[in-house]
């Protein structure tokens, strides 16, 4: 596998735990996080720095790092930890923790979707966006935006085939983010389209910082993923047995890409591979009973 064709495969609990309807502990928030970062994921997006009140599933995420630094497993891992904010103050909270690689910031090409999720218009996302990049900047973070509503948006908000790659193309212009992770945050798209997108979107930035975040329905299979791969993405993100998707789209949680799916399949095709594959099963067995 060479760097240029090996997927970068990021594991996202933070999205299977932060919709589900049952309150996970922080105990068991610790010992299902100890598991993944055994397997060798490239990335873990295990957290987010948000309102308690708009996301209280998160509300412990700073205890779980710094639980985590206190025990020293960083130091037994490659995998980079990527944790979603939506403002300066849950990004100077995050650039705290030393473990942090990666901040997240939703972008939505919708302004509905954008006010829903973070309370703010365009104009201001993008200026708060602006702050976090310096933020990383200063603190050698890797800055990671999340183009939400990348493949249409239920609320009627203007959308078109070439609006991902126009926005991708502005953000790499004002301020070169590391990742753009295109998502299709309801579930929309069909693989048709997806490639598409992905063409273009690679076409006008270049593979080596796009990635997919891609909620797909449970039936559908992989052939999204798939989709993305063959328009030039080898950024993929996934979910443990398919849980979570955005609880501030829409009331119905469609799911993430199962992440065992998309190992099964990049095992097959020589695009990735665990370091412990004994450690996936145990994940696997951990997330059948968190997510029971």
């Amino acid at each position: 596998m060479t760097p240029d064709h090996r997927l970068h495969l990021v594991e996202c609990p933070r999205d299977a735990i932060q919709g589900w309807p049952h309150p996970i502990t922080t105990e068991d928030k610790l010992a299902y996080f100890r598991t993944l970062l055994r397997v060798g994921f490239d990335t873990l997006d295990m957290g987010s720095f948000v309102s308690p009140k708009a996301m209280p599933a998160m509300a412990d995420t700073g205890k779980v790092l710094a639980q985590l630094e206190e025990e020293g497993i960083w130091d037994q891992t490659d995998t980079r930890a990527l944790v979603i904010v939506a403002n300066e103050r849950g990004a100077r909270d995050a650039v705290q923790f030393e473990s942090v690689s990666d901040l997240g910031f939703p972008l939505s090409i919708s302004p509905t979707f954008q006010e829903r999720n973070t309370r703010a218009s365009l104009d201001e996302a993008w200026r708060r966006l602006d702050i976090v990049s310096n933020l990383c900047a200063k603190s050698g973070k890797e800055l990671v935006v999340y183009l939400s509503m990348g493949f249409g948006n239920p609320y009627g908000d203007d959308w078109n085939e070439d609006m991902p790659a126009m926005w991708a193309s502005e953000l790499q212009k004002r301020l070169s983010p590391s990742v753009i992770s295109v998502a299709d945050t309801i579930g929309a798209a069909d693989p048709e389209l997806v490639e598409r997108v992905f063409s273009r979107v690679v076409t006008e930035v270049g593979h080596e910082i796009v990635g997919a975040h891609l909620h797909i329905h449970p039936m559908e299979g992989l052939e999204k993923i798939k989709a993305a791969h063959r328009g030039g993405c080898f950024r993929m993100d996934g979910a443990l047995r398919g849980v979570g998707g955005c609880p501030m789209a829409q009331d119905d949680l469609v799911g993430n890409a199962p992440t065992e799916w998309i190992v099964e399949w990049a095992g097959k095709s020589g695009l990735w591979q665990p370091v412990q594959p004994q450690a996936l099963d145990q994940a696997l067995s951990l997330a059948a009973d968190l997510f029971a």
